[in-house]
């Protein structure tokens, strides 16, 4: 089973997004201030600021329960995601690579929330003064590979525990 799984590539691009999340979120702490937009383009800017909710800021003004609640929340993603790779086969490569891509997601965001009690967030794309809520490399791996599962669920043949297609 481990060896024709999904887990390891699964794993690897996860470590992947991990890094790459943490890494631009620490240049983004030591380069970026506080609520001071860099402007990129016209549409997109450099915004240092700190989630202390989930996503859209939902639950952000809790009196920091969220905190742990959404903590546990992520462990028990990672934990099935986990699960779900072993037993992908390594075939079903689009779902791997989304799985792979929101679990490398959930984690980066659940060093933050357990370390700084708030996720870093700097990624800033707005138009005719309307802004999105700013995300980071996390929250990207993360909607990225949920789309990718939507298409993967219809697309990708099914196939057979033991990895050939049926």
């Amino acid at each position: 089973m481990w060896g024709i799984s999904g887990l390891r590539p699964g794993l690897a691009l996860a470590a992947f997004v991990i890094l790459v999340d943490q890494v631009t979120k620490f240049w983004a702490e030591r380069t970026l201030t506080l609520y001071a937009p860099v402007e990129v383009t016209g549409f997109f800017n450099l915004t240092l600021v700190y989630n202390p909710g989930a996503a859209f800021s939902f639950l952000s003004a809790a009196g920091g329960w969220q905190r742990w609640v959404l903590s546990g929340i992520a462990v028990g993603v990672v934990l099935l995601i986990f699960v779900w790779l072993a037993r992908m086969p390594r075939q079903a490569w689009l779902s791997v690579v989304s799985l792979g891509l929101i679990l490398g997601g959930a984690i980066g965001n659940l060093v933050d929330r357990v370390r700084f009690g708030h996720v870093v967030d700097f990624l800033d794309f707005h138009y005719a003064g309307l802004h999105w809520p700013a995300f980071n490399v996390a929250d990207a791996a993360i909607t990225v590979g949920a789309v990718c599962l939507i298409i993967a669920t219809f697309t990708e043949q099914r196939i057979a525990a033991d990895g050939r297609e049926s």
